[in-house]
């Protein structure tokens, strides 16, 4: 697999240090408090140093080459931003190596076990990370293979586990297929957690805007009546303000 000619050897150890070094305490307080770290609520125990997002990218590039064994040791790592970076390498590699003129299936095989194995393992565990890494991984891999992965994970007791397998789907909305986003939606359009209501949405409206605007059309008349406030309010929000307000309507 070819890598950035840019990127330094690399080491997980070497990835902390990089982000050691760009911390702001006064950040880190702030993203706890936006990531719903305290007990009871869905991040609980999540630790953060600080590090903004395109300051992760930037480090990410930097250690492009970085093995999956040391990948994997960022992905255990209690710091949120380790494993955030972890996946953004990991995303990297994958995409990498879909490169329209040279795809490396031994590559993208190895990425998408690892990536599953540590989904499993509970450290793909709040929503940025999920949201970073499952449309390029999961949606990549699993385009044109057997997509029954995404609904033992969308079955889960675990929220990040159908999380991943809802948001997994917007690589195929990329490509230009909703049928898996349209099933899924049904399979979790009760779910009680904010987080995969949101979700659910999201892909619904993304199957309208990228897609097909007839398929959302069709899914809303459906299940509109019977789908939670959020999920709603997600899915219909880029339509016409009447339609909008029609769907919203049926709900209450």
């Amino acid at each position: 697999m070819s890598t950035d000619s840019t990127a330094e050897p690399s080491t997980a150890a070497g990835v902390r240090a990089a982000l050691a070094a760009l911390a702001d305490p006064e950040r880190a307080r702030s993203s706890q408090r936006f990531f719903k770290t305290a007990a009871g609520q869905y991040g609980a125990g999540d630790v953060f140093i600080g590090v903004t997002v395109p300051q992760q990218r930037v480090v990410a590039k930097r250690f492009g080459s970085l093995p999956l064994r040391e990948i994997d040791l960022l992905l255990d790592s209690e710091v949120h931003e380790h494993r955030l970076t972890g996946v953004i390498v990991a995303s990297a590699q994958f995409e990498r190596a879909s490169g329209p003129r040279f795809c490396d299936d031994a590559v993208r095989a190895g990425l998408a076990a690892w990536y599953l194995a540590v989904v499993r393992r509970g450290r793909v565990n709040n929503w940025d990370i999920v949201d970073s890494s499952a449309p390029v991984i999961l949606g990549g891999w699993l385009f044109d293979r057997s997509r029954a992965v995404l609904f033992e994970l969308a079955g889960s007791d675990i929220l990040w586990h159908r999380r991943v397998g809802m948001i997994a789907t917007q690589g195929f909305i990329d490509r230009g297929d909703a049928s898996t986003s349209l099933e899924l939606a049904a399979v979790l359009r009760d779910d009680r957690e904010d987080l995969i209501q949101k979700a659910v949405g999201w892909m619904l409206r993304e199957v309208g805007k990228r897609v097909d605007r007839a398929l959302l059309i069709a899914f809303l008349d459906e299940h509109a009546s019977r789908m939670p406030r959020t999920e709603l309010s997600y899915a219909t929000e880029h339509l016409d303000p009447e339609l909008r307000a029609h769907y919203r309507g049926l709900r209450s």
